[in-house]
């Protein structure tokens, strides 16, 4: 796993130098723009709605009331503590669900430009095909769904991880963890469907690869450090780094 680990995030920079020798910038900057503009306005909104929602449940169940009684500055403390990682979940639990509906509205650019990577790349054209383009595009749609499912499962579990003390603090790197793996898988699935691997088939594959798919969501995580021009290239730059990470992954067998 960690040979893999290393091959998805030598990829992200492969991806680089593979994007710049091929011209596919237009490829990269027109969905990368539209994915910030969407990332800021709603990373904007649900943020005030998460802290509303945390006040409103801690003065309805009673819990600030009972904290404020004690006066104890330790206690505060956790509570103080453990809302801001109950915020922080949330926080992820949207921008994992915000990342699915981007992956479901991009699934017809991601699956043509992981298709122009690996074309490239062999050296031979996949022939253009509305019928094709529309299999790849149902079938990016109903990996993103699957997957949104089961990292919700895992998420809302961590979720309630988090309220207990000490033991909660380790739960939002879990969920980013969670969270890499299965944006990760899903880049890696646009391979998989042009390799004629049927879903079954695909989630065995990765199964057996969680290296290349927690590596690419970790490095397309760790872009969103860079406000900006990392939000504009994260999205693209997984894809194609996921599509050239398949090659070394397979000659290693």
């Amino acid at each position: 796993m960690l040979k893999e680990l290393i091959i998805a995030i030598q990829s992200y920079i492969q991806a680089h130098h593979f994007i710049v020798r091929h011209k596919l910038w237009k490829w990269i900057l027109i969905p990368g723009i539209l994915y910030t503009l969407l990332f800021i306005t709603g990373m904007y909104y649900f943020g005030q709605t998460a802290s509303d929602f945390i006040a409103w449940m801690t003065l309805k169940t009673g819990l600030r009331n009972w904290i404020d009684e004690l006066s104890s500055s330790f206690i505060g403390f956790l509570f103080v503590f453990g809302t801001a990682l109950l915020w922080l979940l949330l926080m992820l639990l949207y921008f994992s669900l915000f990342k699915y509906l981007f992956l479901i509205l991009g699934s017809p650019l991601f699956a043509y430009l992981s298709e122009k990577t690996a074309s490239i790349i062999e050296g031979k054209d996949y022939p253009f095909s509305f019928k094709q383009l529309g299999k790849d595009i149902l079938r990016g749609i109903s990996i993103a769904l699957r997957n949104s499912v089961w990292q919700t499962v895992y998420v809302l579990a961590i979720l309630f991880l988090s309220l207990i003390p000490l033991v909660g603090w380790l739960t939002p790197v879990l969920a980013i963890l969670v969270e890499c793996y299965y944006y990760g898988f899903s880049m890696l699935d646009y391979s998989m469907e042009r390799q004629k691997k049927t879903p079954a088939e695909s989630i065995f594959y990765i199964g057996h690869h969680k290296g290349l798919a927690l590596g690419n969501g970790v490095v397309f995580y760790m872009m969103h450090i860079i406000p900006i021009i990392g939000w504009i290239l994260a999205p693209a730059y997984a894809v194609v780094a996921a599509t050239l990470s398949i090659y070394p992954a397979n000659a290693k067998k």
